[in-house]
């Protein structure tokens, strides 16, 4: 009888020293790749938030500038009621613009288009800008002293700095430092009575992303707009 005899074999696994280098080599890895996405996410959460709040103050900036543009319409004066167009107690500017829009509208009455305090037809016709803190922002304002009965405010824009408001007699050149304009071409009124010219300087507050030395961090940033109103109403020459 033929005796058949076989071979088996031996299997073998990983050493542990191989064990431990390979763990080794995925931690590291594993490390570099969650440093590359909290960086990545820190960058992206940072640029949503720039392009939203630089969006809110530029058409905040467009409405005001809009509106303080026609101030002073069919008045005697250009409109801004120097009393109450101040600088706060933090520095930022207010101010408050008067203009009868529905002098000639037709379907207004008599008392809306001879002067301006009638309680929803004089919507517009007196308007303050103000800058005020909240929680974790500062909010830019619109007060309609007569869109609704006590009037009513509007958010135009979050997360601003500070607003600044210059007043001239003349269309000016300047430079930029910092939040606020610097170096006008000429100096500014000393009576509000007499401006008719205006530059709005906003500052728009960027948070800090992530915290410091660590992957994508982002540093808090300002960002600075600038608008340039012409009161048009003031029957200027040069415009």
């Amino acid at each position: 009888m033929k005796k058949e005899s076989s071979l088996i074999g031996s299997e073998s696994g990983f050493s542990l020293l191989e064990l431990i280098i390979a763990m080794t080599i995925t931690i590291v890895i594993t490390g570099m790749a969650s440093t590359l996405l909290a960086a990545a996410l820190n960058v992206r959460s940072r640029g949503n938030e720039e392009v939203d709040a630089l969006a809110d103050a530029q058409r905040a900036l467009n409405i005001m500038s809009r509106e303080i543009g026609n101030a002073g319409f069919n008045l005697t004066d250009n409109g801004i009621v120097a009393a109450d167009s101040v600088t706060d107690a933090r520095g930022n500017s207010t101010i408050r613009i008067r203009s009868n829009l529905n002098k000639f509208t037709t379907s207004a009455t008599t008392t809306a288009r001879n002067g301006i305090g009638t309680v929803g037809e004089d919507a517009g016709e007196d308007l303050k800008y103000f800058v005020y803190p909240a929680a974790n922002t500062t909010l830019l304002a619109r007060y309609d002293a007569y869109s609704a009965s006590g009037g009513s405010s509007t958010v135009l824009a979050n997360r601003l700095d500070s607003m600044h408001i210059h007043y001239f007699a003349q269309k000016v050149t300047y430079g930029t430092t910092g939040c606020d304009i610097s170096g006008a071409s000429s100096s500014e009124v000393a009576a509000l009575s007499t401006a008719k010219y205006l530059v709005i300087a906003v500052c728009v507050l960027l948070d800090a992303k992530g915290a410091p030395n660590s992957p994508g961090y982002q540093p808090n940033s300002k960002v600075l707009l600038v608008s340039d109103v012409a009161l048009r109403n003031s029957n200027l020459a040069a415009y």
